[in-house]
C-alpha cells in the first residue's frame, strides 16, 4: 500500500476551493497530512477536534513532536519535567490516538543531534515515553549513516520499533543525510522530498530561509525515480508513505498529484471533492 499527503493543508492553492475550508478541501485529495504546527506549540484539544470533525474519520495526521521534544530547545522553558511534556503532548491527542486518526508521529531532529551514546540513549527514552504508539524517527546528521553505523542505525530503529523516514533532500555540508532507501517498521515507513535546492538548502539566513529550502519543482525523471523507490520499499512495510514538503512554489501538490498518477494510486473514503482534477492541467 502506498500513500501520498503534503505538509500542511493551508500552502496549497492548486486544492484550496474556499479559504475557510482549506482542511476539507484537502481532504477530499490525500488521505493523511503532516501537522507542522505541533513542533512549534502543542495545540490546544479543541483545534484537535475541529481538525477530526473537518475531514473524514479515515483520514489521518503525522502531527511532529514539539521541538523541546527533539531538543531544538530546552523544554525547561515549557515544562517542569521532560515526563510531564511527553504526558501533556500524549494527552492532546488522544483523541486521535483513539480514533486511529495518528498515522505516526514524527521527531525530525536538528543537524546536530549526531550519532552518540548520549542520542542513542535518549532516542530509547522517547521510546519509552511514547509507548506502543508508532514514532518515526528523521535524522539531520550524516553521521547516523556513515559506513560505519548507517547498518547499526537502521538495526537500531528496528529493535526499538521506530519508523524509518526515508530522506530526499540536498546533500548540504552539517545538515543532511543521505537517501536510504530502507524500512525498519513492519507497518510503515516514511518518505519526505524535501526538494533539491542547494543553494536554498545551504542558506539559513533571512526571514524567508524556509520558503527558500522548499522551493523546487521535481522533474518527471526524478518522480520517476521516487515511483520506483516506493515500489522498492513495499517489500519493507505494509505502508509507504510519501510526503511532499517542497511548498514553495505551489510545487507540493503538483508533484504529488504526478506521483500518484505515475503509481496509479486511487484513494478511497476521501471528503467529497468540489473540483475536477482538470483544472490543474493536462500533468494530471
Amino acid at each position: 500500500m502506498i500513500s501520498i499527503g503534503l505538509t500542511s493543508w493551508s500552502d496549497h492553492d492548486l486544492l484550496t476551493i474556499h479559504a475557510s475550508k482549506r482542511l476539507e478541501d484537502y481532504s477530499s485529495h490525500f488521505p493523511f497530512v503532516e501537522l507542522d504546527t505541533s513542533f512549534y506549540a502543542i495545540p490546544p484539544n479543541k483545534n484537535i477536534l475541529t481538525w477530526m470533525e473537518k475531514t473524514p474519520d479515515t483520514f489521518q495526521f503525522i502531527p511532529k513532536a514539539f521541538q523541546a521534544m527533539t531538543l531544538h530547545k530546552d523544554w525547561l522553558k515549557f515544562f517542569p519535567t521532560e515526563e510531564h511534556m511527553f504526558e501533556h503532548y500524549i494527552a492532546v491527542f488522544e483523541p486521535m490516538i483513539t480514533a486511529n486518526r495518528i498515522k505516526a508521529f514524527l521527531f525530525q531532529f536538528p543537524p546536530y543531534f549526531d550519532c552518540t551514546k548520549e542520542h542513542v540513549q535518549y532516542l530509547r527514552k522517547i521510546r519509552l515515553f511514547m509507548g506502543e504508539l508508532p514514532v518515526a524517527i528523521e535524522f539531520r546528521h550524516s553521521s547516523w549513516f556513515s559506513e560505519t553505523n548507517k547498518e547499526n542505525t537502521l538495526l537500531f530503529l528496528t529493535e526499538e520499533k521506530f519508523i524509518h523516514t526515508v530522506v530526499d533532500q540536498p546533500q548540504t555540508p552539517g545538515n543532511s543525510v543521505p537517501l536510504v532507501n530502507k524500512g525498519t517498521h513492519a507497518a510503515l515507513t516514511l518518505v519526505r522530498l524535501h526538494g533539491r535546492n542547494y543553494e536554498g538548502w545551504l542558506d539559513a539566513s533571512g526571514p524567508d530561509w524556509r520558503k527558500k529550502r522548499t522551493l523546487y519543482d521535481y522533474t518527471s525523471d526524478e518522480l520517476d525515480e521516487f515511483a520506483a523507490l516506493v515500489r522498492q520499499l513495499e517489500k519493507d512495510s505494509k505502508e509507504v508513505a510519501v510526503i511532499f514538503n517542497n511548498n514553495s512554489g505551489g510545487n507540493a501538490a503538483k508533484n504529488a498529484k504526478q506521483l500518484q498518477k505515475k503509481l496509479h494510486l486511487t484513494f478511497e473514503n476521501l471528503a467529497p471533492q468540489q473540483t475536477d482534477l482538470d483544472l490543474f492541467g493536462e500533468d494530471f
